[in-house]
């Protein structure tokens, strides 16, 4: 039997990079859909486990972090990609949020086989952190309209290669 969580990546951000605003553009149009799959979540008793970058803050307090990167212009995204006091959170030093952090431990903690990935950028900490949780047994959903990306072709393209390689659902939620 499956025992799920939905795992949220990055949406605390500061968007400043290069093609940080072509990014930004494209993670608007998903926060609807990553509200819904929290709602969906939280109606299924299912945890939510967030994982971010530190933003060289080094802190392991998402509160931190959210304060560092908050912006105007993202203030919305920030407001919906914040953990709930019941939530987790993981502080991620590289792209991958296995890489030397405690969230393997914490998924066999809970007893999961099955993660729901959603945020950004899905060319980039989405497919490595996938490609590690295939390695390690893991089974996959990486609902298309909850993954963002730099562009629109970089996103499709690492959808198309969870879904082939990782075996990954893509349906949308």
């Amino acid at each position: 039997m499956k025992k799920t969580a939905v795992m949220i990546i990055d949406m605390i951000n500061d968007f400043n990079f290069a093609e940080g605003d072509m990014l930004l553009e494209h993670t608007k149009k998903i926060v609807p859909n990553i509200k819904k799959l929290r709602e969906y979540a939280d109606k299924n008793d299912m945890p939510v486990i967030f994982v971010n970058d530190h933003y060289e803050t080094w802190e392991t307090d998402y509160k931190t972090i959210a304060k560092t990167c908050l912006t105007d212009k993202n203030k919305d995204i920030i407001e919906q990609g914040t953990p709930a006091k019941k939530d987790y959170f993981i502080m991620k030093p590289q792209m991958s949020g296995f890489f030397r952090t405690p969230l393997c431990s914490l998924l066999e903690e809970l007893g999961i086989n099955h993660i729901i990935m959603a945020g950004i950028a899905g060319n980039i900490c989405i497919l490595f952190t996938a490609n590690d949780a295939h390695m390690r047994g893991y089974t996959l959903h990486v609902p298309g309209n909850c993954v963002a990306s730099n562009t629109d072709r970089h996103n499709e393209e690492a959808l198309k290669l969870m879904k082939a390689v990782f075996n990954a659902s893509i349906d949308p939620i």
